[in-house]
């Protein structure tokens, strides 16, 4: 079975707001995103105005650059995640603080969307909506579109960046998870799901976060829930070559981690190399309610 595609043009604002039935949130993870946040976050504004959508939640992770500030003008909720769930501690990277954000995002259905996207349109979060609106079936949805690589001022390449996506994930997930294999964007950070299905997963502490919540909601639902939607482009900065490999050994790991529990990888788990993951948050609730 292959993945359903969709293009975001089939989810108009109009036709959400008329054919959604649950709470929608849209949060937005930045740390030090000055320059592109108000571009990302006035689309999605305007959507909560025009009823598309009920919550804009800005998870603000220490910016020093007034991001915050830049998006609370704007009419967005911004909220630190080292404020929430104290007790585990510091926030450990991205995917602690997208999993920390849960427990103040009131929606039904929850929408993250990068913070550094240039080209940023409130397509990207209508596209993402849409499949879990208008197909109930589905239950997570993610993102793909063609990146441009800059090369430096003027400089633009219609193609080439996703340099970990193209030489790391997608060659692991034809290589082990083959059904998955028409993900076009298994890292993108834009990916829309059922609460209560996001509220079952473990989450990966760090960049592990996307390639773990994929397989590991592939596991849980298989295919036939799952969805992407193509949003046509983004740009945004690029990463320098060495900044790359942390990425890589995080999704590596991610990956070699899962296949050693399933049986299907030999060796035993090494606790240096496995990621930081924190528990889902239907069992921190269950624990709480038997005390």
């Amino acid at each position: 079975m292959t993945v359903c595609t969709f293009h975001h043009s089939r989810f108009a604002a109009d036709r959400l707001r008329v054919e959604r039935v649950e709470t929608v949130s849209v949060c937005v993870p930045a740390r030090d995103e000055a320059a592109t946040i108000a571009g990302v976050v006035a689309p999605l504004m305007a959507l909560r105005e025009a009823g598309v959508i009920d919550q804009v939640v800005v998870l603000d992770d220490d910016s020093r650059d007034g991001t915050g500030a830049i998006a609370a003008a704007l009419g967005a909720q911004v909220v630190h995640p080292a404020g929430l769930l104290p007790a585990f501690g510091p926030v450990l990277g991205k995917g602690d603080a997208m999993w920390r954000a849960l427990t103040v995002l009131t929606g039904d259905l929850v929408c993250f969307v990068d913070a550094d996207s240039e080209d940023f349109g409130a397509h990207f979060a209508t596209g993402l909506l849409g499949p879990l609106i208008c197909a109930p079936h589905l239950r997570f949805v993610k993102a793909f579109y063609r990146r441009p690589f800059r090369h430096g001022p003027g400089h633009v390449a219609p193609a080439g960046g996703g340099r970990v996506t193209e030489l790391m994930a997608r060659p692991l997930l034809s290589a082990f998870h083959p059904e998955l294999s028409g993900l076009r964007q298994p890292l993108a950070g834009e990916f829309a799901a059922r609460r209560e299905l996001l509220e079952q997963m473990a989450f990966c502490t760090g960049y592990a976060v996307e390639i773990g919540l994929l397989l590991d909601v592939h596991a849980a639902i298989g295919i036939a829930a799952i969805a992407q939607v193509d949003l046509d482009v983004r740009q945004n900065r690029h990463q320098p070559l060495e900044r790359l490999a942390p990425m890589s050994a995080a999704v590596l790991a991610a990956v070699t981690t899962r296949l050693r529990r399933e049986g299907r990888l030999a060796g035993g788990l090494d606790p240096r190399a496995e990621p930081t993951e924190r528990p889902p948050l239907a069992e921190l609730r269950t624990l709480e309610d038997a005390a």
